[in-house]
């Protein structure tokens, strides 16, 4: 029985000479961010901006969570988070804080002590200030920059140093991108965002790595073509397996989605996201990325040496 294929095999398609399409569009989407991340900033949720939790515990013993968001919201108390945990109906609603300070706060856990207290038992109510806000905030940068520096030294060892700084270079553009999806898309960033981050950083370094794990072999097996022809030789080698790996994670994702649900909406978008750009980053700026970080055959090492020789020996007739 023959195996589907979604990329054919032998193929030779040229993705390296796509860069002087895909480095400007990442350089101008990257650029865009920035700017935006100074100006706009993220939609900060409220594990970073603070706000009340509420703890209520169904009397019935079973919750009807989408009834109690549909509550929840008819407060017009801004973004609200609603998820239900453990077991035996217990549920847990976040409010933001509130423009009129501790009163509008006590007045709102009033009101919606009043609202369910028919059917739910209030079991603990808790603010969360700005001081523990920001904490959260320096937490989860520290956490991904130092996830960032681990996968750095663990790809210098893993890798030559013109690779590693290949594969951190398409690392760093797929997050600059994702936050730029968060800012674009007004997307809730919080805790799980922090998540899905990490995860995206993940996916990324793996997609990268089996690419350039190709061209460290192919290095070694042909000593003799240019450089762009080997990247596109590890890149088409590989590119089955891609295609595979990204098609049924989308779709995995896809159905997170479509039916998974208001609680995990924004990881399941912010991740399908990520592996579209992981996929992209991959083929058309981590590979082509090596051309300019000095990564060369054997053919391409002697080319230059012997350019550089007739230059020098111009220079003495001259």
């Amino acid at each position: 029985m023959r195996l589907i294929r979604l990329f054919p095999d032998d193929s030779k398609f040229r993705f390296v000479r796509w860069r002087v399409l895909s480095f400007p569009f990442s350089a101008a989407i990257s650029v865009i961010t920035v700017v935006l991340f100074l100006t706009i900033g993220l939609n900060f949720g409220i594990d970073f901006t603070g706000g009340t939790l509420m703890e209520l515990q169904s009397k019935s013993g079973v919750a009807d969570v989408g009834k109690v968001r549909e509550t929840a919201h008819g407060f017009e108390a801004g973004e609200v988070e609603v998820q239900e945990f453990g077991s035996d109906g217990q549920v847990s609603i976040r409010f933001r804080t509130q423009p009129g300070g501790d009163a509008a706060q006590s007045a709102l856990v009033s009101k919606a002590r009043a609202a369910f207290e028919g059917e739910y038992e209030v079991r603990r109510v808790e603010t969360v200030g700005p001081r523990v806000s920001g904490e959260l905030v320096q937490a989860g940068t520290l956490g991904v920059v130092l996830s960032i520096v681990s996968v750095l030294i663990y790809l210098w060892f893993r890798f030559e140093l013109t690779l590693a700084i290949g594969a951190v270079i398409g690392t760093l553009h797929d997050i600059v991108l994702t936050v730029g999806f968060f800012i674009i898309t007004r997307e809730e960033f919080n805790m799980t965002s922090i998540a899905a981050i990490l995860t995206i950083v993940g996916y990324s370094l793996n997609e990268t790595v089996v690419v350039f794990d190709r061209t460290r072999e192919l290095l070694r097996r042909y000593k003799n073509i240019p450089t762009e022809e080997l990247l596109d030789l590890s890149i088409n080698h590989t590119m089955s397996r891609t295609v595979m790996t990204a098609t049924t994670t989308a779709l995995s994702l896809l159905a997170l989605v479509l039916f998974g649900g208001q609680a995990i909406q924004g990881f399941a978008n912010v991740m399908l996201f990520g592996v579209v750009i992981c996929t992209y980053s991959a083929i058309f700026v981590s590979s082509p990325m090596l051309i300019y970080l000095g990564l060369k055959t054997a053919a391409r090492a002697a080319a230059d040496e012997k350019a550089e020789a007739d230059a020098k020996a111009a220079q003495v007739r001259a």
